[in-house]
């Protein structure tokens, strides 16, 4: 063990591995450094393995065994991770931290907050933006926008994964995606929710922000985009709520957060997921006047890890388990009204042309 840096152990050594966590950790090695890496394909998990001189391993089990892993990181399926979070804070490590979403239902969450406040063991999410510089700037700043703003929207236009996984890294092996049917019913109801819970979820925390009583909420349009996308329109109590994402590579990349009000409007310029160029640029208008927040140095995947640096040697205070709790439930909520309305839109459309 380095007796100076934190072992990380890592869960699932797929692209987000690869060319997110890895090139972050690279650069904070002053600070951690990675003891064992688990994947269920053990050609993967030796070769990511050997990229960082880190001990592998096919099985879940004997990574939470190793003492030289004090930090566990979940990267795997969607569906394992309540799972293995729980295992982690039960095998006594110092901190979790889990890409999103941390579960999949309600009841995984609630179990999850039960084991963490139980044993003690902090918890983060994977939301980098929450942790974003320019974010944090624009919070520290922007009075009381939160109150009066009546409009949130965010976008998200990016290249297929793939083009910036590969400006990250030479990525391992990738999953590959049978082609599907948008105007299928329940296909379309799937790919909504899986674009809500996989792509929407990473500022879905920022837009409860502005939305913190997030009971009175509403889905008035949902639609699936060609090639690959959603449109959701929402109200949310009195606030209306814009989510668009898309993935294309003939547009200009963009991932963009606003909320506006009468007299003051927020624009944050996020960089692309795989795209670690330093923070967020905010834009803060005030009547005639503009306030310019980044960017910084450090981008959001940088300040998630120092967090987490700080967490496990009991230098920060742990987040509330009920925002992680309240973010999940807002996203299912969600995701589940999206798909339902993408259902009965097109089985109604398909019902009148038989």
């Amino acid at each position: 063990m380095t007796e100076s840096t934190l072992g990380v152990g890592i869960l699932g050594a797929g692209p987000v591995t690869q060319a997110i966590h890895l090139p972050t950790l690279a650069r904070l090695r002053e600070v951690f450094h990675v003891a064992r890496i688990m994947d269920v394909d053990p050609a993967i998990a030796q070769s990511v393995a050997g990229r960082v001189g880190a001990a592998w391993t096919t099985d879940v089990d004997e990574l939470l065994a190793d003492d030289e892993v004090q930090i566990v990181v979940v990267c795997s399926p969607h569906q394992f991770h309540a799972e293995q979070v729980i295992a982690a804070c039960r095998a006594g490590k110092r901190a979790v931290l889990c890409e999103k979403p941390f579960a999949m239902t309600q009841t995984e969450a609630e179990q999850i907050a039960a084991v963490s406040t139980e044993t003690r063991v902090p918890i983060i999410v994977g939301a980098m933006h929450t942790f974003d510089p320019g974010w944090i700037a624009a919070k520290e700043n922007w009075g009381d926008l939160v109150e009066t703003a009546h409009t949130i929207r965010y976008t998200i236009v990016l290249p297929p994964n793939a083009r910036y996984e590969d400006f990250a890294t030479e990525v391992i092996t990738r999953p590959v995606w049978p082609p599907r049917d948008p105007t299928d019913p329940e296909v379309a109801a799937e790919m909504i929710r899986g674009n809500i819970m996989g792509l929407a979820i990473h500022d879905l925390p920022l837009v409860r922000v502005f939305c913190p009583d997030f009971t009175d909420l509403e889905v008035l349009s949902s639609q699936v985009l060609s090639p690959s996308g959603y449109l959701v329109n929402l109200r949310v109590g009195d606030r209306n709520v814009q989510v668009h994402g898309a993935h294309s590579s003939s547009w200009r990349p963009e991932w963009t957060f606003e909320a506006i009000a009468d007299d003051a409007s927020l624009r944050v310029d996020f960089a692309p997921s795989y795209v670690q160029a330093g923070s967020a640029i905010a834009q803060l208008r005030r009547g005639d006047s503009t306030e310019v927040y980044g960017p910084y140095r450090a981008n959001g995947y940088e300040a998630e890890w120092r967090y987490l640096a700080a967490l496990a040697r009991g230098a920060a205070e742990p987040l509330d388990v009920t925002v992680l709790i309240d973010d999940l439930t807002f996203a299912l909520d969600v995701a589940d009204q999206a798909s339902e309305y993408v259902r009965t839109a097109l089985t109604t459309t398909q019902g009148a042309h038989a």
